[in-house]
């Protein structure tokens, strides 16, 4: 045995033992990293207003704790706002079922021509096999809601705080990494760092404008349906479907359709229906040309952006896909060599048809000159 071998052997097994710990320490702290990237985006998000109140003499960790306390304040506000219009309902449903019911009962009738009552439906309904796994798979999964709710509220704790630290020690985290590295990567990194925040931004501004247009469109729709507490619902349908990616659409639509169940069980169908016609506008129309114009990307590929961000982070993939590539695209696009395109009329798309034709017949006439000065010599 060569003596090497020993040594390579037990250097191999170092290695791979190692690659076994960076693997498990990996998938035990990816959460954390998630998190640490969502903060990261978030002081970002809220560097321009801090930076602005810093330059007119106020500390930045003053100005940090102001902007958070008033995004806290307005989304609890919100929160409780839209709470309490939903409890309160929720009651008038429940109080209000058996009329509802009722109605329903009698289109069934006249329409289908039936003999069913409420009295017979119900007592189907509470007596059936799924009403009572559902109860009682819902009493042994409250334990598991409660977890769930504080492990999210702990986790936005988390993002909280790192966002906070971020935009506070902004400066000195940018002074920390710039001193590192060499001048001239100091200046490009600082460049990073710019481009970062304004496409972000940007693309917090397209959401916001798109967010305005999405709640005047549904309060207009549920002011014509005289659905109570419109203002509040637009309100909701505006900021839930452009910031919680993925289903926030679904949570948006669902409430007002809840709200105008309550007026009109029909009104829920015509909420449901306007929802899904203005989200093929918002998909395909209103936001590649908000986010194309605001982030400077492309619509196809700010749409493949968030395709690829929910397949690797899901729902924080999707939220933070467009800034990220928008970021990625500007910085890079310096150090991509361009020329000066030739004044073809191809490049705009059009075809030199007369050229061509004109090819096609010189050819031709080409062609026959030869055959008949060949048929002339036999």
């Amino acid at each position: 045995m060569p003596r090497w071998l020993p040594r390579a052997m037990v250097l191999a097994l170092a290695l791979y033992a190692c690659f076994l710990l960076g693997d498990w320490a990996f998938h035990q702290l990816v959460g954390l990293l998630v998190n640490i990237l969502l903060a990261f985006f978030l002081a970002l998000a809220i560097e321009p207003a801090v930076g602005r109140m810093a330059a007119r003499g106020m500390r930045r960790g003053i100005a940090t704790f102001l902007v958070f306390f008033g995004v806290l304040a307005v989304g609890i506000g919100f929160v409780v706002l839209l709470g309490s219009m939903l409890a309160g309902q929720i009651v008038d449903m429940v109080e209000n079922f058996p009329k509802y019911l009722d109605s329903v009962i009698n289109w069934i009738n006249e329409t289908f021509h039936t003999e069913l009552s409420r009295v017979e439906v119900q007592d189907s309904v509470l007596k059936s096999d799924w009403l009572q796994k559902y109860v009682q798979n819902s009493a042994s999964g409250v334990l598991d809601v409660s977890a769930t709710v504080l492990g999210g509220l702990f986790r936005l704790l988390t993002i909280f705080l790192f966002a906070f630290y971020f935009a506070a020690d902004g400066p000195r985290l940018r002074r920390s990494l710039c001193s590192v590295l060499p001048p001239e990567r100091q200046a490009e990194v600082l460049r990073a760092w710019e481009i970062a925040v304004d496409k972000t931004g940007g693309y917090l501004y397209s959401r916001g404008l798109m967010a305005l247009i999405s709640g005047v469109a549904h309060f207009v729709l549920l002011e014509i349906l005289d659905v109570p507490y419109a203002p509040a619902l637009a309100v909701w349908v505006g900021l839930v479907s452009q910031f919680i990616p993925t289903i926030g659409t679904y949570l948006a639509g669902a409430l007002p359709m809840l709200i105008a169940f309550t007026v009109n069980p029909w009104y829920a169908l015509w909420v449901l229906g306007f929802v899904v016609v203005y989200q093929q506008f918002e998909n395909y129309v209103l936001q590649p040309k908000l986010t194309s114009k605001t982030v400077d990307i492309h619509p196809a590929v700010a749409f493949g952006s968030v395709i690829a961000g929910t397949a690797l982070l899901g729902a924080v993939g999707a939220l933070i896909a467009i800034p990220a590539v928008a970021t990625l695209q500007a910085f890079l696009g310096a150090y991509v060599k361009r020329y000066d395109v030739t004044d073809d009329p191809r490049v705009h798309g059009h075809r030199r048809y007369g050229e061509a034709v004109v090819a096609r017949l010189q050819k031709a006439l080409h062609h026959k000159k030869e055959s008949s000065e060949e048929s002339g010599d036999d």
